[in-house]
């Protein structure tokens, strides 16, 4: 069966979300509905989580691009578009992105910095929407969560590389006394960068505390980041410099602006703190920049080489 567009029982399985619905048999390929049933299924849960992996057609709607969420809550839209505070900013919730205004089985979505938008509403099952733009033929794919239901620290790991790219630069702050001495001590400062080429680094020997507008970037190469089998929590990067060879770390995350590298052939630990956080729509930079794109890291067979304390 076909995505339904919109129903009056949202929940098929006959758990119904609100006293307000009716339960109805659904035997229609399309059933739609009237414009309270629309804004009730997009109100029905805090969050939508956009699954960018099941994203289908080759158009964008630019603000589901960018987000990890979205809520629909009165009239008004808020995302999440940083994997820095997900969480946090906004309760959870996000910033207040624009408005909606709930139709017959669409949506119109008055964008701050995209402008208006009108999507078809589909309900895949019981907690999935789908929402489909007709200008470009493109669908996402959203699955609700009550915000206290929802794993953000999920949505942390699974888009890690976003962290990396979220400050203009990361600063070491610490080097371990315990290690063997190596290039990378040099190394003060580190930016992480997308483009029509994939995924780069740009590291520069400037002294701790230069401005990061005044920093030259002495060494430049792509990098990627893996999943390591049966361990959820830690990721390894790789710095492949331009005609110098790949550098590998272990990546731990302290907090949303520390990363902890353990440089497993040295057997040093660095720290590094972001500097210059990018605020997606509240920088004019940060708006036209990022983009979720569709990933998946590639699995790393290792064991983690760091000592636990």
């Amino acid at each position: 069966m076909k995505a339904i567009k919109l129903l009056l029982g949202f929940t098929m399985a006959g758990t119904l979300m609100t006293s307000c619905y009716t339960e109805v048999i659904l035997d229609d390929e399309f059933i739609e509905e009237s414009s309270f049933n629309t804004a009730q299924v997009l109100q029905s849960y805090d969050l939508w989580y956009i699954d960018i992996n099941a994203t289908s057609g080759n158009g964008e709607v630019p603000f589901l691009q960018r987000a990890f969420t979205i809520s629909f809550d009165n009239g008004k839209v808020y995302a999440n578009n940083n994997i820095v505070g997900i969480g946090k900013t906004g309760n959870g919730y996000g910033i207040n992105v624009g408005y909606f205004d709930a139709l017959q089985g669409t949506v119109e979505i008055d964008h701050d910095v995209d402008g208006l938008w009108l999507l078809d509403v589909y309900a895949v099952n019981g907690n999935t929407l789908e929402l489909h733009d007709d200008s470009s033929n493109t669908s996402y794919f959203l699955k609700g969560y009550q915000l206290n239901d929802f794993d953000f620290d999920m949505v942390f790991y699974e888009n890690i590389h976003y962290l990396l790219q979220e400050y203009d630069a990361w600063e070491k702050t610490y080097t371990s006394q315990e290690g063997a001495i190596n290039e990378f001590d040099d190394e003060n400062f580190i930016q992480f960068l997308t483009g029509n080429d994939g995924d780069f680094f740009r590291s520069s020997i400037d002294e701790a505390g230069t401005s990061v507008n005044t920093l030259e970037w002495d060494f430049e190469g792509g990098y990627a980041i893996f999943d390591v089998e049966n361990d959820e929590t830690l990721k390894t990067l790789t710095l492949a410099y331009d005609f110098m060879g790949n550098d590998y770390f272990e990546l731990y995350v302290i907090n949303d602006s520390t990363i902890e590298l353990y440089h497993p052939s040295s057997e040093t630990v660095y720290e590094f703190k972001g500097r210059g956080y990018i605020q997606y729509l509240k920088s004019g930079k940060g708006s036209v920049d990022k983009k979720r794109k569709k990933t998946s890291n590639p699995i790393m067979k290792v064991e983690r080489s760091r000592k636990k304390n």
